[in-house]
């Protein structure tokens, strides 16, 4: 009989403790495979949980309306830039929408804080005091500033240049905060407005010697021939982020940095960035008549846009005209009173306080978001309504006192007296001063673009922040106002000689 000449080792099988070891191995690999298909799992997880906060959501975006070329409107009027694209792939890549509303930086702002809007991209430079009152994503542009002067100005070649001068820089950027605080070293004056193209357009103007700007903006506009050139190098500005408020919107926020990020693996970001800063396209050459065929089809909108609030506008306003001009020669102390104070409020505060108190104010103080429709026709009905309540009470007082008695002694009460003998003969003297009030609200529409409300004078400037051309294109936008205004005068006057014969 044989025997194995290892000591305790069977010639068929494996040992009791070999046996052992391998189960061993084999519950510690499944205790593995299990921990990691957990991990995968709460990972996968994790990342639907995250995207679960955006996903299938659609979130208003603030920005700017002249800032070239982080946004702008191209040609066919499709707003365009490095924001824009940016903003619009981070979108796709994380399954939400966004609807952009372009109001200006200021208007944007104050939008966002009222919560009109839930986030602003605006080439916003993220500062300390902003912080405070919102929230940034990480940093997506890294800025600089960088000044600029007439195309055909030899005698500033420097800030050394600039003693006793003017110059511009756009409200809230980091061009105005690096020329305020140089100033008083190089003794100029800073004026700062609201646009970059109006900045621009004030330095060919002489109204001032140099403009400060992030030198991309001032890139891209040379190359669309801007009538600029650039005298200094690029002193290191802040960084470009995007803004929610305070404590608000995390979500959108965390998916913002998290699509950046995936935009900057994937390479896209920088493609954006190349597309308008690597080599930018330069404006092509072209005349007055291409500039209004391009520029028609959006003018076009606008003057539909401005014909329309109006329209309604003076239909509220003569509602309201009516009712507290009756009131205003009311023998009621508390009538009279109640029409009086609507009067002095309304016609005794500037029209534009009200539009940023019902566009910007009321959704802060009722926290319910309000359409910039109505909006646009509160201010205008509101402030047109106090001069009609005028005209109506003066255009009743006009009235001999002897007709009201005539037909009060005729057995008529004070409402049909009123009616029938006063109002008619009332109105006839009314019509020229309402006509007139028509036309006043129609031009006053054009402040509505304070809030972003795209009418006639909006359109204009969307069209030359991105070619830089103002002065053609205001021309045309007065040119528009004028047909439209006398056509209209007309159509009021032709519709008086017909029912006031």
């Amino acid at each position: 009989m044989q025997h194995s000449t290892m000591r305790g080792t069977p010639l068929h099988g494996p040992t009791r403790a070999a046996r052992g070891r391998r189960r061993l191995a084999v519950v510690v690999a499944a205790w593995l495979a299990f921990a990691a298909l957990l991990l995968g799992a709460t990972g996968a997880q994790a990342q639907e949980t995250d995207n679960s906060g955006v996903a299938g959501k659609t979130f208003v975006i603030g920005t700017d309306t002249t800032f070239a070329p982080f946004e702008f409107r191209d040609s066919s009027g499709e707003l365009t830039g490095i924001d824009m694209d940016l903003i619009r792939a981070i979108a796709e890549s994380q399954g939400f929408e966004v609807e952009i509303r372009s109001l200006g930086f200021n208007a944007a702002l104050q939008a966002l804080s009222s919560n009109q809007v839930d986030g602003v991209i605006a080439g916003m430079s993220i500062t300390d005091e902003r912080r405070q009152i919102y929230d940034f994503s990480e940093p997506y542009f890294e800025s600089g500033v960088q000044m600029a002067v007439d195309q055909d100005d030899t005698t500033i070649t420097g800030y050394q240049d600039l003693a006793g001068k003017t110059v511009v820089a756009k409200t809230g950027s980091e061009g105005e905060a690096y020329a305020k605080s140089i100033a008083d070293q190089y003794g100029f004056t800073v004026n700062s407005l609201d646009q970059s193209a109006t900045m621009y357009e004030a330095v060919k103007s002489g109204n001032a010697v140099a403009v400060f700007d992030d030198y991309p903006v001032l890139a891209y506009g040379v190359a669309q021939n801007n009538g600029l050139k650039t005298v200094t190098e690029k002193v290191p500005g802040g960084s470009y982020g995007f803004a929610v408020n305070k404590g608000q919107n995390p979500e959108l926020l965390a998916a913002f940095n998290t699509g950046l990020a995936q935009l900057k693996a994937s390479g896209e970001y920088q493609r954006i960035l190349d597309k308008y800063l690597a080599a930018p396209q330069s404006a092509a050459p072209s005349t007055f008549l291409d500039l209004l065929t391009s520029s028609f089809p959006a003018l076009m909108k606008g003057l539909g846009n401005t014909l329309l609030v109006t329209g309604i506008s003076f239909a509220v306003a003569m509602v309201l005209g009516l009712v507290f001009g009756f009131f205003r020669v009311s023998t009621s102390k508390i009538l009279r009173g109640i029409a009086t104070v609507f009067v002095a409020v309304f016609r005794g505060t500037p029209l534009l306080v009200w539009a940023f108190f019902f566009y910007f104010g009321i959704p802060q103080l009722t926290g319910q978001p309000i359409s910039i429709w109505v909006a646009g026709v509160l201010t205008l009905a509101l402030n047109s309504g106090a001069y009609i309540t005028e005209i109506v009470r003066g255009g009743i007082q006009s009235v001999d006192p002897g007709q009201l008695e005539a037909a009060r002694s005729l057995g008529l009460g004070y409402g049909k007296s009123m009616q029938r003998v006063v109002v008619p003969q009332a109105f006839k003297i009314m019509t020229p001063s309402l006509i007139n009030q028509l036309i006043i609200m129609l031009k006053d529409s054009s402040l509505l673009l304070a809030i972003g409300f795209a009418e006639l004078l909006y359109q204009g400037q969307q069209i030359y922040a991105g070619n830089f051309r103002i002065t053609e294109t205001l021309f045309i936008v007065a040119v528009i106002y004028f047909v439209a205004i006398m056509a209209l005068t007309w159509l009021a006057n032709t519709a008086d000689r017909r029912f006031n014969k």
